[in-house]
């Protein structure tokens, strides 16, 4: 059985081992794969393992013996998987590998933006502070959070997971989301009351066909001028010129994104040059506890697949 990694460094940079997955036949590991390269690197593959390496439809007829796409991620857009299935391959993907990471990655953001760590940090590195008439500054307005409110678009895991946090800190929790769920700590409302009273924003749902560019200048016309928009989900449910003309226009106080629509972004992205606007290069999931489990699920994927019970699937 030949198993091919298309984009090994993204999950596995080298503190990682493939060791296990080894076990179960021939592996070639890429570690980075161009669009154009994908089809005849996966033409004798069995096994196909993707993080953002897009598996189209014409790979998937190309690799007459492929029975089995993993995808190292939870999002799995990146398959044709109305090709996968006309073509009895099984497509899965890791649920819930990450919630704690992204959470946690959601809530530096917001305290980068209410705290001003960073800012006030290199201010100090720049001997602002040994040249100060006072004992204490800021460079910027510090915000509190008890008491605000917190809205979460998509109350999955992760969109769960940050909701415990947001009560933590004393904040009142609302959320929208697809599947209208109970949680023990937040509200339901409807999207618009979510952007309209929100103090902060915060996107955990998954991308679709309905949702593309859904936070646009209609909703973002809404919100409170001392607002805050995070994003850990994806860049795609972002219309970014109209965020980006928020942020110029002062309606909205910041904004804080792990994602964008194209990455790696291209220097014209307005985003990178708005105002007040902070920008990590999608890793928020990247811790090495959270790499560590998603190649441990990944590894029960496949075993599981080859057992004739397989887990985790979304196409096959």
């Amino acid at each position: 059985m030949n198993i091919i990694i298309v984009d090994g460094h993204t999950l596995n940079p080298g503190d990682l081992s493939w060791a296990d997955i080894e076990e179960f036949g021939n592996l070639t590991i890429f570690e980075r794969t161009s669009a154009n390269m994908t089809l005849d690197r996966c033409r004798e593959a069995s096994v196909i393992l993707t993080n953002k390496v897009p598996i189209t439809k014409d790979t998937i007829l190309a690799a007459k013996d492929l029975r089995l796409i993993c995808v190292t991620a939870t999002g799995f857009n990146i398959v044709d998987v109305d090709a996968a299935r006309e073509n009895n391959v099984t497509v899965c993907n890791v649920p819930d590998y990450g919630a704690a990471s992204v959470a946690q990655h959601t809530f530096a953001l917001l305290l980068e933006l209410t705290n001003r760590v960073g800012l006030n940090s290199q201010s100090v590195r720049a001997g602002d502070w040994e040249r100060s008439e006072d004992f204490c500054y800021t460079k910027a307005n510090l915000t509190e959070l008890q008491g605000k409110t917190f809205g979460i678009v998509g109350l999955g895991k992760i969109g769960e997971h940050v909701a415990r946090i947001a009560d933590a800190f004393g904040m009142n929790v609302i959320f929208n989301s697809a599947t209208r769920r109970k949680s023990a700590v937040a509200t339901y409302v409807e999207m618009d009351t979510l952007f309209a009273t929100s103090d902060v924003i915060s996107l955990h749902c998954p991308l679709t066909k309905d949702n593309a560019e859904f936070v646009n200048r209609r909703l973002l016309d809404s919100v409170k001028a001392s607002a805050f928009l995070i994003n850990t989900a994806r860049g795609q449910l972002i219309d970014e010129a109209d965020l980006a003309t928020a942020l110029n226009n002062n309606q909205l106080r910041g904004a804080a994104l792990d994602v964008l629509s194209t990455e790696p972004p291209k220097a014209s992205n307005p985003l990178l040059r708005a105002p007040n606007c902070i920008v990590t290069p999608h890793n928020a999931w990247m811790s090495l506890e959270a790499r560590t489990r998603m190649m441990e699920i990944t590894l029960k994927n496949i075993e599981a697949f080859l057992s004739g019970k397989p887990v985790n699937v979304v196409s096959g």
